[in-house]
This record gives C-alpha cells, sequence and structure tokens, in this order.
C-alpha cells in the first residue's frame, strides 16, 4: 500500500482541537503522523489553500439496493459518496425487500467491500418488513453489523410496538432513528401551511412531526434508549429536542442541507424536485432549524439522499416520489447555509459532518489522530463551481439545486489510505 504525504494543508480535526497548518502521513492505511518534516513518501498531495479533514461521514442515505437498481446501486451510490468527500455513509433499509434479516444486513456489507469505494454501513429495520406490528431480528441483525435501526419512510405508529422496539434496543445500547411522522396527519405531499392551502395541495402539517416525536420521548423517559430524530424541519420539533437534553435524555437529531436552504415558497414552481418527506417548511422553521445547529440542539448533517428516476419525478406534484439526491453537492451546500453565512465556524462545521456522525453510529472513525484508519477528505473551500446533476456519479438526477453557483468542493477523497476520488 503506497505511502500518501499531504502537505501544505490546514488540518481540521474537531477531536484534535482547532485547525493548524499541518503536513498529514498515510502509512499502512492509517495516519503515521500529523505535523511537519515526515519525510518522503510514494505520493505527495500538495493541499495548499485547502481543509485537509476527517473522511466525511453520512448518517442518512438510500442506496436502493436491493430491489430498485435502476435509480441507486450500493456501487453507484458509494461512487456518488466519495465524488461528494464522504468516506462513510449509513445506508437506510427501505430497499426491496427490506433490511430486515441478517442476511441482508450481512448483503450490503459485502457488497460494500466487494464495491471497494466508501464505507457503506447498513441500518436495519425495526420491524418486520417496516410494517410497523412486529419487531425485526434486531439482536441478529446488531450481532451481524447493522449500526442503527428504523423504519425510515414511515414512522413506527404503534406506541407499544415503539416501545417495545426502545426497550429491545436499549438492552445492548443499539441506536434507534425515527422518521418522526403521525400518520393520522399525513397523507398530504407538502408542508401544510398557507402555501399548500393557497395552491390546493395537500399538505402535512408541522405536527405531524412534533407529535411522534413528543410521544417517543415520554415513551423512552424511563428506558434511556439512545433515539435519534431524523431530518430534522420544525422549529417545534427542534425545541422538543432542545428539551429533552435539558432533561438530560439521550436524544441527537440530524439536519439535511434542503431544510437549512429552502422553503415552501418553492413548491409554487410545482417541481417535484422540490418534494420530499419530511416537506420544506416556512422560513421560521429554517431559522428554527439553523439555531438548532448553532446551539448544539442539532448533533450532526445528513443528506437523506434519495434517488428516483425520472419518471418518478417527472408527474404531478401529488403523485411524484419524496426525496432528493444529496451527496455530491452537500459540502457547499452546509457550508453556505452555515460557515458563510456566519452561523458555526470551520471546525463546527466539519465536526457535524466527522466526529459527531462517528459518536452516532458508534463507529471509530472520524479523527486524524495517529494510528486512525486513513479516511481523509481534502476540500478546496474557495472553489466556485455549478452544480449539475448531469455529471452526478448517481444514477438518478433528481436535485433541486442544479444550476446554482456554489462555493467549496471536495477535491480528493482517501478511504483506508487509498485515494478513491481525485476531482
Amino acid at each position: 500500500m503506497p505511502r500518501i504525504l499531504i502537505t501544505n494543508g490546514t488540518v481540521i480535526d474537531p477531536a484534535a482541537g482547532m485547525p493548524r497548518e499541518a503536513d498529514v502521513l498515510i502509512r499502512d492505511g492509517r495516519i503515521a503522523a500529523v505535523g511537519h518534516d515526515l519525510g518522503q513518501a510514494d505520493e505527495t498531495i500538495d493541499a495548499a489553500g485547502c481543509w485537509v479533514t476527517p473522511g466525511l461521514i453520512d448518517p442518512h442515505v438510500h442506496f436502493r439496493e436491493p430491489g430498485d437498481e435502476a435509480e441507486e446501486t450500493i456501487a453507484s451510490g458509494a461512487a456518488s459518496a466519495v465524488a461528494g468527500g464522504f468516506t462513510t455513509v449509513a445506508c437506510m433499509p427501505n430497499t426491496t425487500p427490506p433490511l430486515d434479516d441478517e442476511a441482508s444486513i450481512e448483503f450490503v456489507l459485502r457488497e460494500s467491500a466487494r464495491v471497494g469505494l466508501a464505507n457503506v454501513l447498513p441500518v436495519g429495520c425495526l420491524t418486520k418488513g417496516r410494517a410497523g406490528k412486529e419487531l425485526a431480528e434486531i439482536g441478529g441483525m446488531h450481532a451481524r453489523g447493522a449500526v442503527a435501526f428504523t423504519d425510515d419512510g414511515a414512522g413506527v405508529a404503534d406506541a407499544g410496538v415503539m416501545r417495545r422496539a426502545l426497550q429491545y434496543c436499549g438492552m445492548f445500547d443499539a441506536l434507534v432513528m425515527q422518521h418522526c411522522e403521525e400518520p393520522s396527519l399525513s397523507g398530504g405531499c407538502v408542508h401544510g401551511g398557507a402555501v399548500a392551502a393557497e395552491l390546493g395541495l395537500p399538505g402535512i402539517p408541522a405536527e405531524a412531526e412534533e407529535l411522534m416525536l413528543a410521544r417517543d420521548v415520554v415513551l423512552n423517559t424511563r428506558i434511556g434508549c439512545r433515539y435519534h430524530v431524523q431530518h430534522i424541519s420544525t422549529a417545534g420539533a427542534v425545541e422538543l429536542v432542545r428539551r429533552a437534553k435539558a432533561d438530560g435524555l439521550r436524544v441527537t437529531a440530524e439536519a439535511s442541507p434542503h431544510h437549512l436552504l429552502l422553503t415552501d415558497e418553492s413548491i409554487r414552481s410545482f417541481d417535484a424536485n422540490y418534494k420530499m418527506n419530511p416537506p420544506l417548511r416556512t422560513a421560521d422553521d429554517v431559522a428554527a432549524v439553523v439555531r438548532g445547529v448553532v446551539d448544539g440542539t442539532i448533533d450532526c448533517l445528513a443528506t437523506d439522499h434519495a434517488p428516483h428516476l425520472a419518471e418518478e419525478k417527472n408527474a404531478p406534484l401529488a403523485e411524484a416520489a419524496f426525496g432528493i439526491l444529496g451527496l455530491e453537492c452537500a459540502f457547499p451546500l452546509y457550508k453556505q447555509a452555515l460557515f458563510d453565512a456566519g452561523h458555526i465556524d470551520a471546525t463546527r462545521l466539519i465536526e457535524m459532518m466527522t466526529v459527531q456522525p462517528a459518536r452516532l453510529l458508534g463507529i471509530d472513525r472520524g479523527t486524524l489522530a495517529v494510528g486512525a484508519m486513513a479516511d481523509v477528505t481534502i476540500i478546496d473551500p474557495e472553489r466556485q463551481w455549478t452544480i449539475d446533476p448531469e455529471r452526478f456519479a448517481s444514477k438518478s438526477r433528481n436535485c433541486p439545486f442544479a444550476d446554482w453557483n456554489v462555493i467549496g468542493r471536495p477535491t480528493t477523497t482517501i478511504v483506508d489510505g487509498v485515494i478513491k476520488f481525485r476531482l
């Protein structure tokens, strides 16, 4: 395995402290040294003007395999990940069939190893078939390598089933991720607010997210399972997480690019690339999500990368599929929403994309400490480019950020000491 020396960059490793000018030496797939005068290497990368960070980690992606390989596969999704600077991603279980047993978890891990790009970690179902009625083989999947459990795409509606899931996962400190959406308030296609009413579109109100989250906080108060709120989108949900943390509960949350930058005003275009679940909310909700990032209520950033075929999006808004792409344009969007806007500094931004998701998933990644696995992302924070989904490595093209002019781009992605992407 070649030795790689990264020189002249600004090392941003939140686990180790403030940014500093330093070189990074990679040897035998691990971080061998961080400092100056590190000797010779088989390959030297000049990172002048760039940030050198731990490999970016996304705790929430959809790669569609098995079952919908025309939309995305583990191979194309992993290629999309490394093109976006991500070295590790957590793959959701709403596939066909769902990832609800040991064999399906083994399949994802085996395919990830075969592809050999990003580390693709499987998340198992909470309930069999994601039907919300009977617990899936959680213990077996956990032992096989599932990093978390969720019925993502559908919250667990039955309070009794959810309570049992929290109890069971709590026995071995497994992470429960919840798509918070009360089904009796669901069924719409956009945020249930003034824009939806004006356009005559069925809505999903903010209360749908907040009611399920509030219920789960109450259910989990005595259990103490690790509980994670996926793609948080409303001011009320942010406040519920804030209060839960103040009460000492083991609650975490993630935010996605679209819920930091877009509002339901975009739906006036009737473009289904603006249709996702949870839906785009109001400007007040966006401001609340940003405040949640600033004060630490929201722990990490997650794309909710959700590929779809063109025909699934080229449909009337009420009938079109939910979801958008995110991996290959995530960094500049997060940077624009949070760093460029002056809300957080570079260290905090990278922390939310590295060490925090690593802690969430319980994996030994997210740092450039000597001896750590050499997952490294080199980012040019000043690189200007235009987002063009036609050039994405993903098999799909459903992205509302097409033609956005953005600043900042990962230029090199190294996984386990091997260069997997170079711009």
